[in-house]
């Protein structure tokens, strides 16, 4: 969901130390997801706290690990061709998608595991089969 489709809470107050975390691992004024969850780490929060947060500074996020939002920064994004998927790994993507072409980002993460596949190259995929990606624990989704 874009930034700009987000129904935020009117009035939520935002965590000053959840937003100093944000504003200092800033790049290009976007958040990279990897430091949205070392960010979470450092405070000892939930994802969702900093993802809620970044939506209510309009602060955009970059560089996930399943390759939305521009290239993602964990060293499977080097240009070479796309790894070899198994075949059971796009059709249990198919067989455990919900209703309406969407699943889970957790249940995203435990099919690419499962089957050895990059999650940048598993996001790929989803694209492709027009499979839209739900409930990220950064709520970017």
């Amino acid at each position: 969901m874009a930034l700009k489709d987000k129904r935020m809470e009117a009035g939520a107050a935002v965590d000053p130390r959840a937003a100093a975390a944000i504003a200092s691992r800033l790049e290009d004024g976007r958040l990279p997801c990897a430091a949205a969850w070392d960010a979470a780490d450092h405070l000892g929060v939930q994802p969702l706290t900093i993802g809620r947060t970044a939506d209510r500074l309009q602060v955009r996020l970059s560089a996930c690990q399943l390759g939305f939002f521009g290239p993602a920064r964990n060293g499977d994004d080097t240009g070479a061709a796309e790894p070899a998927v198994p075949e059971a790994f796009t059709e249990a993507l198919l067989a455990t998608q919900r209703e309406g072409r969407e699943m889970s980002c957790a249940r995203l993460w435990r099919e690419a595991d499962r089957f050895g596949v990059p999650r940048r190259v598993a996001g790929g995929i989803t694209d492709r089969l027009g499979i839209k990606v739900r409930a990220c624990d950064l709520g970017a989704f």
